[in-house]
């Protein structure tokens, strides 16, 4: 049986050392919920937010099996829980993600002077509750909002900028999740609208806005593009780790 614990007290001992603000925003209970087969006394347990889900404990074939509908990208804490899922999903396809470092000392005139390179005929705006409307009328731009479930907590606790064309959102860096120091960013931008530096902009434009209010804007790289962008806005990659993409 699966359940929904909500101590999450109860569970930090599995999570302890894992420095992903996703499992934070789980842990504080922000936004995510956490799966264990036992209330009590847990041994295993399964973090979800987004979609992506992080297991962690003694390797749990229930917990794995039992994953929510749709697509999800599963993060093991070791290779026994890998083992684990490559066993319970055959079809599932193995990658290499990227973790940044989460103590970044932002050069604060360098990110203004990125902004300031916002090409003629397009506009910097922040999600608002217009804005957040719009997010959902492109694939690339949903994740902006999508994990947060409604617009009403998005604007409570989400952050985020956009890059407008005639009125069209082209590019953009959001807030993917929020814990209480911060959030994990979420960066894209539509294909006609690529290499134009636009998401360097829209980035910088967050990171401001999160140290204006005392937030710190945690970086988590998809890929070498991504971490090539991280180090541009002065990031440091720390590690590699293996994550599963789940139908």
């Amino acid at each position: 049986m699966i359940y929904e614990i909500e101590d999450t007290s109860k569970v930090k001992e599995l999570y302890d050392g894992w420095q992903e603000t996703l499992i934070f925003s789980c842990m504080q209970n922000v936004m995510g919920k956490i799966y264990v087969t036992d209330l009590e006394q847990p041994k295993s347990a399964f973090a979800f937010v987004g979609c992506f889900g992080f297991y962690a404990g003694e390797p749990n074939r229930e917990l794995v099996f039992n994953k929510p509908d749709g697509f999800v990208i599963m993060v093991p804490q070791n290779e026994k829980w890998a083992a684990l899922i490559e066993e319970c999903y055959p079809s599932s396809k193995r990658v290499t993600r990227y973790a940044i470092k989460k103590d970044t000392t932002f050069d604060v005139k360098m990110l203004r002077e990125e902004i300031n390179k916002l090409p003629d005929g397009y506009e910097l705006k922040k999600i608002d509750a217009g804005i957040y409307d719009q997010c959902f009328e492109n694939p690339a731009t949903e994740d902006f909002v999508s994990a947060f479930g409604s617009k009403e907590k998005y604007l409570q606790i989400g952050r985020g900028m956009v890059i407008t064309k005639n009125g069209t959102i082209v590019s953009g860096a959001s807030s993917y999740t929020r814990y209480n120091e911060g959030i994990e960013i979420e960066v894209d931008t539509v294909e006609p609208e690529r290499r134009k530096h636009l998401a360097t902009i829209a980035c910088a434009a967050l990171i401001l806005n999160c140290l204006d209010e005392g937030l710190y804007p945690s970086w988590d790289a998809q890929n070498m593009n991504s971490v090539h962008l991280a180090e541009k806005l002065g990031y440091e990659f720390d590690h590699e780790y293996i994550a599963y993409e789940v139908v």
